[in-house]
């Protein structure tokens, strides 16, 4: 088994707020150096799975964005593993680029090979994943963001005797994998709440499909779209890392906890609501938004 069960229980950590409710975070992003917060758990059956079955020559390949958590993460894995990796990158302008991204730097560093398509040839991605499933049959293909049933089953591991009690379970939503897994393995008292960073109208069935539970609900949190920073979210993240000591990436955790913090002040949860939010991990993106923020001569997140 190359990823393991953690050693050490994962930390619940109380947000001090002047309210009637209580908050909590579960800091998943403290879990592994290099593959953070759910992508550990999406990536722990789908990896662990493939190398019991002890194949000749171990390859992975993905799909993701210029500066996507999975990517970065599969690339840890094959690093850790020793086993090579593919990664099937969204924008052909990056081909010539990529030393100057962050996120993709660090994957090469980790052996991983990149490979850009242009962004019609990702939207169709089902053709890319057949015709390397053909030219690399031993291959495990594991599809952009991790979402799959084996990511699903992972992601059970996020909840425990700890994550019992809360009345709200709070998750920032991209592909859908992280919410399925809770929604469907959650108390049967617990209301589950998404928030989407992505404007995706098929999510809501996606995750159907994934938990065959309705007991979730999704939330706006894009605020002015999928990647885009605006001023008001990096003072967000700042001063939430000033008060609490946490630190947030401005895609999903970010923009998630300042939608948490507006439901609060509307009176969303009802009085003495216990709030827990899952930190998802995905900080190696801060390096990267802090590069296009000062291109634009913006405040960066500290």
């Amino acid at each position: 088994m190359l990823l393991q069960f953690p050693t050490e229980t994962i930390p619940i950590q109380e947000i001090p707020i002047d309210k009637n409710v209580r908050l909590f975070m579960k800091r998943e992003d403290l879990i592994h150096p290099s593959i953070s917060g759910n992508k550990y758990w999406k990536l722990f059956y789908n990896v662990n799975n493939y190398l019991n079955q002890n194949p000749e020559s171990p390859y992975i390949i993905t799909f993701g964005g210029a500066f996507s958590n999975h990517i970065a993460a599969v690339s840890a894995v094959g690093n850790l593993a020793h086993i090579p990796t593919l990664g099937i990158i969204r924008g052909e302008e990056l081909q010539h680029k990529w030393r100057d991204n962050p996120t993709l730097l660090f994957a090469k560093r980790n052996g991983m090979n990149l490979k850009f398509v242009t962004r019609e040839e990702y939207r169709h991605k089902e053709k890319l994943t057949e015709f390397l499933q053909h030219e690399f049959p031993e291959a495990l293909i594991i599809p952009e963001g991790g979402t799959n049933p084996e990511a699903v089953e992972g992601v059970k591991m996020m909840l425990n005797e700890q994550t019992k009690d809360f009345d709200y379970l709070c998750t920032a939503v991209g592909t859908g994998g992280t919410i399925a897994g809770i929604s469907k393995f959650c108390e049967e008292n617990q209301k589950v709440i998404g928030f989407k960073a992505v404007d995706d109208s098929s999510l809501e069935n996606k995750i159907f499909e994934l938990t065959l539970k309705r007991n979730f609900n999704l939330i706006d949190s894009g605020f002015g779209g999928y990647g885009k920073i605006s001023d008001e979210n990096v003072s967000f993240i700042n001063d939430f890392k000033e008060k609490y000591n946490i630190p947030l990436e401005p895609v999903y955790t970010g923009k998630m906890m300042q939608r948490v913090f507006e439901l609060i002040d509307e009176n969303y949860f009802p009085e003495n609501s216990r709030i827990l939010c899952f930190h998802t991990g995905g900080l190696q993106g801060i390096e990267g938004a802090n590069l296009l923020l000062e291109k634009q001569y913006r405040n960066l997140i500290i």
